[in-house]
């Protein structure tokens, strides 16, 4: 580590005000402040709050909170090829085929991701936004494995452009970066980011006859076309137990990269909830949400998709990564606790209510957390007027 800070010390005057490179000052800070603390300290005597933490460190937190689930998505799209093409394989064989098809996503993600921001930053010449350690991950994981990657390359710019940058950068945005990324992919190449086929990495030619990769959500036109519910549906999958519910919650199913398992995403939720980054609250509430809107539709009844059981629904899709690592970004999710529970059991509630009424879209979570992240700042401006008027009216008493 000494060489490493004798190496930037020593190109440091480059950088500074007069050098030859004075221009890229934001650039050499930013990867500077990665391995060793900032320069710049307050030297004002009086009192002070002296913590360890900062931006940089609490987005690698969240980095690591997903791993994870990114290691289980490259066993998963591995797993996911070898049932397509009817071969057994070692857990070895496994990761490499599904690494195969992640890295690149994930490389693509970040490397585009990276260098539009370090073009805004020389431009406008503010620090390096840390943010994009956790967004850069957040694109590759919500992506199918496999999708084209100049698609991603340009989800990645639209988002950090359009999503980010336009509204002043780190900290300003108001819909999530990531999920802004996706959603472009959707309206923009719904054939590679939805639909029946696209949820696994095939790799070879020669596929089982009968394989699909239709995601558990979308069984309901079918079930419907039957006049049969979608458990009888789902139970029929040709590979035995594809969809059962403890399946689904360790998530060896097709989906996006790492979206699938339920059961990484709350060891990630373990994480940010105990070194105090994520909010247990909007997770809580998300659930929570999903699965009251589930039980109202269940009591209604009428067709499959309500009577799709509403546990299910807490397992299928991507509601669990949504609700741990996409709800609660703390840039364009509430900030005031009784926010929290508004928020993110409206998006439970809207990703439920989407997934039945429009069918068309097998999959809620997306549109859900947007349209919730536009509404963020309404919900705390009455929460927060309620608790003006409640206060003042104890004053007056």
């Amino acid at each position: 580590m000494k060489a490493l800070q004798k190496l930037f010390d020593s190109v440091k005057p480059n950088f500074e005000k007069g050098g030859k490179w004075e221009k890229f000052y934001t650039l050499y800070e930013g990867h500077r402040t990665i391995a060793f603390a900032p320069d710049i300290l307050t030297k004002n005597k009086g009192t002070q709050i002296k913590d360890a933490v900062d931006l940089k460190r609490v987005m690698i937190t969240v980095v690591i909170a997903m791993i994870p689930a990114l290691l289980f998505g490259m066993w998963n799209v591995g797993h996911q090829h070898f049932i397509s093409v009817g071969e057994e394989a070692t857990l070895i064989n496994k990761i490499i085929i599904g690494s195969i098809a992640v890295v690149p996503v994930l490389i693509v993600s970040y490397a585009v991701g990276l260098l539009t921001e370090f073009i805004f930053c020389v431009i406008r010449n503010h620090p390096i936004s840390e943010g994009y350690l956790v967004t850069g991950m957040l694109i590759a994981l919500v992506m199918p494995p496999t999708i084209p990657l100049w698609q991603v390359a340009m989800a990645t710019i639209f988002a950090v452009v359009i999503g980010k940058e336009a509204f002043g950068g780190t900290g300003m945005n108001i819909l999530n970066v990531a999920l802004t990324a996706r959603a472009f992919l959707y309206f923009a190449y719904p054939g590679q980011i939805s639909g029946d086929n696209v949820w696994v990495y095939l790799g070879g030619k020669e596929t089982v006859d009968a394989f699909s990769g239709a995601t558990v959500l979308s069984y309901g036109p079918t079930a419907m076309a039957n006049g049969t519910n979608m458990l009888a549906e789902i139970g029929g999958h040709w590979y035995d137990g594809m969809f059962s519910f403890m399946n689904m919650f360790i998530g060896a199913i097709p989906g996006s990269i790492g979206e699938t398992s339920v059961l990484m995403c709350l060891i990630g939720a373990a994480i940010l909830i105990g070194t105090g980054v994520g909010s247990w609250k909007i997770i809580l509430s998300v659930f929570g949400g999903a699965y009251f809107m589930g039980v109202v539709f269940n009591l209604v009844g009428g067709n499959p998709y309500m009577d799709f059981p509403a546990h299910y629904h807490l397992v299928a899709g991507g509601l669990a990564f949504g609700a741990v690592f996409m709800a609660t970004d703390p840039v364009s999710a509430s900030q005031t606790e009784v926010g929290k529970w508004i928020y993110g059991f409206l998006i439970g509630l809207l990703t439920v209510l989407i997934r039945v009424v429009n069918p068309a879209y097998p999959e809620g979570i997306m549109l859900a957390i947007l349209f919730m992240n536009v509404f963020a700042p309404l919900i705390d401006y009455y929460v927060v007027d309620a608790n003006k008027k409640r206060r003042l009216k104890r004053a007056t008493v």
